[in-house]
């Protein structure tokens, strides 16, 4: 009898898929903002990930930078956008119009939000969409019409997953609720916001299966680096940063110190999930790429190969017939 295979006694590889991976970048603010991007977008691009996210401003406030960086990618490099779209402040026509300008573009995967709301609690727009799902449907409305023209392929749908409590929900359960709702409206996967403990994902992970989840849902982690950034953070998302982490990274003597707490903690988190059953890796860059690529080289994800996989395409005889 043979002895058993590496597979057969790793669980874990059975499944023998990799790890998908993932960045996120925001449109440049400036020509210096940009030019220190494009170095970014050339040292992520050398790692061939399956796509990179690019945000788009509160109510489309940066629309027209996003859709320059998303054509620059597409034009320029080897990299897969995944355009980040807001219903909130947009009605149903203007959306539509958007999303036909980036599909026209090229694009063939979107990420669905709500988007903020108006501040000082102003109410949306008359006939704007106010919710994620309401958003998807849309989406899925204009790619049916496309594909009766030939003219679309299949979106890829993502939205947003929260480890911890949305700061506008009334529990973890309710944001399950959510999710749900957003996966019956024709969401293909999810990608978490940031979260600071270990245990987070694996707890999301096992509400959202118990509740009827079934799309992938995504690990997004940020290289906690910064103590300005996650106290920032932890503002915005109404989440607080791991008080252990905060003194230590305050107490460092050195950035290049700092650099290496934050990647550990960022591995650490990142590990858990995929030990958890976490599908990908979404790393949250801030346009930076040294820490981004710090947490990458300690994590040692197994991954495929893009260029491989493209240049094995164009030899098949089976094309060639």
């Amino acid at each position: 009898m043979s002895p058993p295979s590496l597979i057969d006694t790793h669980p874990n590889l059975s499944d023998a898929a990799p790890v998908a991976l993932s960045y996120e970048l925001f449109p440049p603010r400036s020509p210096k903002a940009a030019e220190t991007l494009w170095t970014t977008i050339r040292e992520l691009e050398s790692t061939e990930p399956d796509y990179v996210s690019v945000t788009y401003g509160a109510s489309g406030s940066n629309r027209d930078t996003a859709v320059e960086l998303i054509n620059r990618l597409l034009l320029e490099t080897t990299l897969r956008p995944l355009a980040h779209l807001t219903c909130v402040g947009n009605t149903p026509q203007e959306l539509a119009g958007i999303i036909g300008e980036l599909l026209d573009t090229g694009v063939r995967g979107i990420l669905a939000l709500r988007g903020d709301l108006p501040k000082e609690g102003g109410e949306p727009a008359p006939g704007s969409l106010r919710y994620a799902q309401d958003l998807i449907e849309l989406i899925r409305r204009v790619e049916q019409r496309r594909s009766a023209l030939l003219c679309a392929g299949k979106i890829a749908v993502g939205v947003a997953a929260y480890p911890t409590r949305h700061p506008e929900s009334p529990s973890e359960e309710h944001d399950v609720e959510v999710l749900l709702a957003k996966q019956r409206s024709g969401a293909d996967f999810a990608i978490t916001q940031v979260f600071f403990r270990t245990e987070e994902y694996a707890d999301l992970l096992t509400r959202a299966r118990r509740a009827g989840v079934t799309i992938p849902i995504i690990t997004g982690v940020m290289p906690l680096t910064s103590l300005r950034r996650l106290k920032r953070l932890g503002e915005l998302a109404g989440v607080e940063p791991a008080p252990e982490l905060m003194e230590r990274l305050a107490a460092a003597d050195s950035d290049i110190e700092r650099l290496h707490l934050g990647v550990d903690a960022t591995v650490d988190l990142a590990n858990a999930a995929l030990d958890a059953g976490a599908p990908g890796i979404h790393l949250y860059t801030f346009n930076e790429h040294q820490s981004a690529l710090e947490v990458l080289d300690k994590l040692a994800l197994p991954r495929h190969s893009r260029t491989a996989g493209r240049r094995a395409a164009v030899g098949s005889p089976q094309l060639a017939s």
